[in-house]
């Protein structure tokens, strides 16, 4: 089906009968090879339970006809030349290939593209590198959003805490711009959630993250002890405003790709002026100027060659500023009145929330009404009227530490919370700021113990950290968990004969079985 953008453009609305796009004027239809069966449904039906299988990985849809052949089958023998923008040329697909991919591959049935396969094979270049982690995680994080009800995840703001989180269990761990901000930027400053820090650090931290869950997977093996655990999850990374315009949350999304992320939001707010969702003094863009970053994701992506999920978030509920009044959907909503900035004065509530989304969901894989509550007729509200017009679109939902849960939830509500947010379509849910109360909090109680009465409040620690060990918990060895019997087997390796091991003799080989 081809639509009509704001820009001029026809986009690319991925349905059963969709080609390519029109550029220009000119129309580009790509002769789409006869198909012997029909496409799988968009979202199969999930198993009972929680359970999955973690080490099934899908091949990337740009993957299976690289190079004109499915996978498993021999290669067709290349030419000895061929030409610039041929399957031979480069890591790509023919321009035919990619959009035959964009409308039978059900990964991306109802996605809709304001540009075309031949924008995106002239941006890859003749190299693509391969982002394995960020591959990976994508593609698992979209089956376990359609296998399990639903997929809960904590903000982590080290790797240590993400090993923890994926040792305890977890499928999935969030990465918050709130924590970055506060704790684990760049800039080596503590701010509060405004855009101030460097635009690579949450990259950087994704980064973090994900050499220390290769870590724990490379000591895991090492052991050889039967661990089978899936250590490299799926991260979704905040992008925050994307720090600028559809050009910066283009490198952006590059970045995060290449550090690994599996999944990436954006939200709705001017970069220059973002706050936090539960900050006063947000100002929203016009809808189609946020179109426009979710577009640039998606660009980033299929240049990249990793189907990153895209979430969209809007912060409608709450922003009573708009930059401008240009576009009509968001016209509606204002009063009239102008700021000393200069910014329109808007109606926040659900009608804006609902109006947006619906403007987003076509261009996102998930999509996230931040709120000021923990308010299911709320949430209710907002995935009928989406589901009404986009029946398949996911939903994220954030069980925010802004929230005074007991103030607004008896303890049967709160336990039976996401739950409840799973059947209505919300597939995940996280806590953002779940590090860094964790971190203090821990920190603080462990302090205060310590000032009162010295070394028992460490030793209580200890205590509790050997009771957990029946559970999984293995931190308590910290020389082992950090790899030192790792390093150990790499020096074994290159010396067999090595009197310098570090674990043997050791304080932790003695006293810590």
């Amino acid at each position: 089906m081809l639509r009509r953008a704001n820009s001029g453009r026809l986009a690319v609305t991925i349905t059963a009968d969709t080609a390519v796009g029109e550029r220009n004027g000119t129309a580009r239809h790509a002769p789409a090879p006869p198909v012997d069966t029909p496409a799988a449904p968009h979202a199969p039906p999930r198993p009972p339970g929680d359970a999955m299988a973690q080490h099934q990985q899908p091949l990337h849809p740009l993957r299976t006809l690289r190079n004109g052949h499915a996978p498993g089958a021999a290669p067709a023998p290349a030419p000895a030349t061929a030409p610039a923008g041929s399957a031979a040329h480069g890591a790509g697909p023919h321009a035919d290939e990619l959009a035959v991919r964009w409308r039978t591959d059900p990964r991306w049935h109802g996605i809709t593209r304001d540009y075309t396969p031949e924008d995106v094979l002239r941006l890859s270049g003749s190299v693509r590198e391969e982002h394995t982690l960020a591959r990976r995680g994508a593609e698992r994080l979209w089956r376990q959003l359609h296998e399990l009800d639903y997929v809960h995840a904590l903000g982590a703001m080290t790797g240590g805490q993400a090993v923890q989180q994926v040792r305890a269990g977890l499928q999935a761990v969030y990465l918050s711009g709130w924590q970055v901000a506060a704790d684990a930027n760049q800039a080596g400053q503590t701010y509060p959630d405004q855009s101030l820090y460097p635009a690579n650090s949450v990259p950087q931290v994704v980064r973090r993250i994900n050499n220390a869950l290769l870590r724990a997977d490379g000591i895991a093996v090492a052991e050889g002890g039967g661990d089978t655990t899936d250590w490299l999850v799926p991260i979704v990374a905040d992008a925050e405003a994307g720090f600028g315009g559809p050009l910066n949350a283009f490198e952006l999304t590059k970045a995060l790709i290449a550090a690994g992320a599996a999944g990436i939001h954006y939200e709705d707010q001017l970069a220059s002026e973002k706050k936090c969702g539960h900050l006063g003094g947000k100002v929203l863009v016009p809808t189609s100027q946020h179109i426009r970053t979710l577009n640039a994701a998606r660009l980033a992506a299929d240049v990249s060659d990793v189907p990153t999920l895209v979430v969209a978030r809007t912060d409608a509920l709450a922003a009573n500023l708009l930059t401008t009044d240009v576009d009509e959907r968001d016209a509606r909503f204002t009063t009239g009145e102008r700021t000393a900035e200069g910014f329109y004065r808007v109606r926040p509530g659900m009608a804006p929330v609902i109006s947006r989304g619906l403007a987003y969901a076509p261009y996102a894989d998930l999509l996230w009404m931040e709120t000021g509550t923990p308010d299911l007729a709320q949430a209710r509200e907002f995935a009928e009227a989406i589901h009404a017009e986009f029946p398949d679109r996911m939903l994220a939902y954030n069980c925010s530490p802004s929230f005074n849960w007991r103030a607004a939830l008896d303890d049967d509500s709160i336990a039976a919370f996401q739950r409840e947010l799973g059947a209505m379509g919300y597939r995940f849910q996280f806590i953002t700021l779940a590090g860094f109360h964790s971190l203090n909090h821990g920190m603080f109680d462990l302090a205060r113990g310590y000032a009162r009465s010295g070394m028992t409040a460490y030793v209580d620690l200890q205590e509790r950290e050997f009771a957990s060990q029946r559970d999984g918990f293995t931190a308590v060895r910290h020389q082992r968990e950090v790899g030192t019997g790792y390093f150990d087997l790499v020096a074994s390796a290159l010396n067999p004969a090595a009197e310098t091991l570090a674990l043997r003799g050791s304080t932790e080989e003695q006293q810590f079985h």
